[in-house]
């Protein structure tokens, strides 16, 4: 399968290719290739660490997006056990773009709730890119006050452009089915911990993406748009997404510079789809141990923190 190449990324790919293409060569036949191929590895480690030691804030996007980076099942895999899958919202349909489970983590039991993307077109196609319709949004909501009634701590994981745009969607109540998960979030009486493992554009990730904790994958976005439809409104232009980007302070740095969240969880060189393991089991360590923080909290003054919390984001001034 040839590799996915992100365009910030072409000129590395284009010395790891012939990087391998002199490693195939017999060095005992031509000896003065064996100093070639380290000065390459060289030149390669070089350029690896300047490019990814200070990308941009659309380049981060772009890592956000990449197919290979480990999705919410993946950490439901790797981290999770006892997994007992919820499905459909007891109204209309199951949506498969969004993940709800029971299931238990480092000994504790727990709600999932989190974003599904796909790890192939096939898959994609099924859960719609990981964009929810109104019945993934009521299937969450159904899954946190079933949270709330057996006092479950809620884990959440975001990944997703954006909530469906389509017309049905809006013929089926997308705005009130979102609407309805930020109520009961913002009322919810146990523990919630939300980790942003990717994408997390809109309305879309906004619907599971607020509680008590939050932490966010060093090259993740948060953001009340995505960059493209942000440069299609204000410059009619989404070729001016680059520079959208840069103005929503939507990375995770952005975000904890601004109180927003509470941490970010380093990546490595390349991003989280090179070491996914490494990833997953430190994001497992992180919300274990905010769970664990949160443990011993009355639940009157987890929702009363919790409304203050949104309540401190963001300063707007009345001309009088």
């Amino acid at each position: 399968m040839a590799r996915f190449v992100m365009e910030f990324e072409r000129p590395l790919a284009e010395l790891e290719e012939k990087l391998i293409a002199l490693k195939a060569l017999d060095i005992a036949t031509t000896p003065e290739l064996a100093a070639e191929i380290a000065d390459l590895e060289r030149e390669v480690e070089r350029l690896r660490v300047t490019l990814y030691s200070a990308l941009s804030p659309w380049e981060k996007v772009q890592v956000s997006r990449h197919p290979e980076r480990p999705k919410t099942d993946d950490y439901v895999r790797g981290l999770f056990d006892d997994v007992v899958e919820l499905r459909g919202d007891r109204a209309h349909a199951d949506d498969q773009s969004m993940f709800t489970a029971l299931a238990t983590l480092a000994g504790r039991r727990v709600m999932v709730i989190g974003h599904n993307k796909g790890h192939s077109t096939k898959e994609n196609v099924a859960r719609n890119f990981g964009s929810p319709h109104p019945e993934g949004f009521r299937k969450a909501e159904r899954a946190m006050r079933l949270a709330g009634r057996f006092g479950l701590p809620v884990v959440t994981f975001l990944d997703t452009a954006g909530a469906s745009p389509g017309l049905e969607d809006e013929e089926r109540g997308q705005a009130w089915a979102i609407a309805r998960c930020l109520e009961t979030l913002a009322g919810l009486p146990v523990p919630v911990v939300v980790a942003g493992i990717g994408e997390g554009g809109s309305g879309g990730a906004l619907a599971i993406g607020f509680g008590d904790r939050m932490l966010m994958l060093e090259h993740s976005y948060y953001s009340v748009i995505s960059p493209e439809m942000c440069a299609v409104i204000l410059h009619k232009d989404a070729a001016r997404a680059p520079e959208s980007a840069a103005a929503l302070s939507l990375t995770a740095a952005d975000l904890l510079r601004l109180g927003i969240i509470d941490e970010v969880v380093p990546e490595p060189l390349g991003g989280a789809h090179r070491e996914p393991d490494t990833v997953i089991a430190e994001v497992g360590l992180r919300i274990a141990a905010a769970l664990d923080a949160l443990a011993g909290d009355d639940r009157a003054d987890l929702v009363e923190r919790r409304y203050q919390r949104l309540r401190a984001i963001g300063v707007y001034n009345e001309a009088g």
